[in-house]
């Protein structure tokens, strides 16, 4: 099995060096495609108004100043000789579950794997505001190949990516993986900050304060919060087949 890795944490990320552990478990041919600085948050983006730049580090490893989204598709058309057998994703530096979703680079990167035709998983791990070099990424470690050979032998559809979110706790007690839906419940605790620059200028900084702990049951989140590595399909047609058809029969009928 041929595998293809990318994160948007950048390529010396924590995550990234456990993410080839996992994937030196499962083939011996891993090939790493990375952005060269951290790219969180950039979402399903790709860079249009400057030159990409690749660096190879060594036989089967680049660097690109890029997103996750232009490192798969360096990789696949440009830098690889054959196309992966799969895509893996991360290890993110904290989890991707329920409207993190739609901002993640490390999503990113399994997305545009699956656009490229390939089955392709994002990996997380939940740092609960610990700082990377703290977490316990023993436990993906530990943990994804055995889960990701599963998921293998089950499959799933070429238009499904899969979302993977481990606890932030020692492999021991680090609870079973269970299938859930990403939650859509407002959760995150938003913390805008003003600030003042050097020249007495107003600036802001995004970022949060953690999670609401009242997820819905079965969500992304609730597994998280209660030590369960999370399983979810995400489905890259957004369209809502309910809606499509009312719209339909009520357009008709005006």
């Amino acid at each position: 099995m041929r595998i293809l890795l990318t994160n948007d944490d950048g390529i010396n990320a924590a995550g990234f060096g456990a993410l080839q552990q996992v994937a030196a478990a499962l083939s011996d041919e891993v090939w790493c495609v990375a952005p060269e600085s951290d790219q969180s948050g950039t979402a399903h983006s790709l860079t249009l108004h400057e030159p990409l730049r690749c660096r190879k580090l060594n036989e089967r490893m680049y660097s690109v100043r890029g997103t996750p989204t232009d490192c798969a598709i360096m990789a696949v058309h440009n830098l690889m000789p054959h196309k992966p057998d799969l895509v893996l994703s991360g290890i993110n530096h904290g989890e991707n579950a329920g409207g993190d979703v739609t901002y993640s680079g490390t999503i990113a990167g399994a997305i545009e794997g699956t656009l490229l035709g390939v089955p392709s998983i994002a990996l997380s791990l939940s740092l609960g505001g610990r700082k990377p070099s703290t977490g316990h990424w023993d436990t993906p470690i530990a943990h994804a190949p055995a889960l990701i050979r599963r998921l293998i032998a089950a499959g799933w559809p070429a238009n499904v990516l899969i979302n993977l979110n481990f606890p932030d706790l020692p492999p021991g007690e680090t609870l079973a993986a269970v299938v859930t839906r990403q939650s859509i419940h407002e959760d995150t605790l938003w913390n805008i900050q003003d600030r003042t620059d050097g020249r007495g200028q107003p600036y802001f900084w995004v970022g949060y304060e953690g999670r609401d702990k009242n997820a819905p049951e079965g969500t992304d989140i609730w597994a998280i919060q209660r030590g369960h590595i999370s399983v979810t399909p995400l489905h890259l047609d957004l369209t809502h087949d309910a809606t499509a058809a009312k719209l339909a029969r009520d357009l008709a009928a005006t």
